[in-house]
């Protein structure tokens, strides 16, 4: 069964009243990466390829911080710290008005334990601008069984910095 919004928002730091929804929670915009070398996932290993921050432009009729980008992929991570429940599983979706801007946003599981600020791979099909700490995808947490908790590469990713 998925859990209700409030549920959610209790799993994730910051968050405030605008970004809960009655079936989960709205993730922030907190940076925009560019891939620029190859990585590797292989039997035995895996190695995310360098990256490089996109430098954010000053909106026009604001103060705001915005990407402007081009078609393409681009790692997008959010803002916001989660944790994942030991008796549940989370999904991420995008939003739907950045499909509805020729954008598409892919995610993975997020495994019961996970804790960090996670990233997703936005494709963008069509020039968009995207406005630091707008909502561009919703958190939804489901209950589940499971076998352990996450411990693997990824766990507290981006806690440190």
């Amino acid at each position: 069964m998925f859990r209700a919004g409030a549920f959610v928002a209790e799993q994730i730091n910051p968050v405030d009243d605008e970004q809960v929804q009655p079936n989960g929670v709205d993730l922030t915009l907190g940076g925009v990466l560019k891939q620029t070398e190859p990585g590797v996932v292989g039997v035995d290993g895996k190695r995310v390829g360098a990256r490089e921050p996109v430098d954010t432009v000053r909106a026009d009729d604001s103060d705001a911080d915005v990407y402007a980008l081009d078609p393409g992929g681009y790692i997008l991570q959010y803002a916001e710290t989660i944790s994942i429940p030991a008796d549940h599983v989370g999904f991420l979706y995008p939003r739907s008005t950045l499909m509805r801007n020729s954008c598409m946003l892919n995610t993975a599981v997020w495994d019961a334990g996970y804790e960090g600020k996670g990233e997703g791979l936005l494709q963008v099909h069509h020039p968009v601008r995207l406005e630091a700490g707008a909502r561009v995808a919703q958190l939804v947490l489901a209950e589940a069984e499971h076998d352990g908790v996450y411990d693997g590469t990824y766990q507290r990713e981006r806690l440190e910095e």
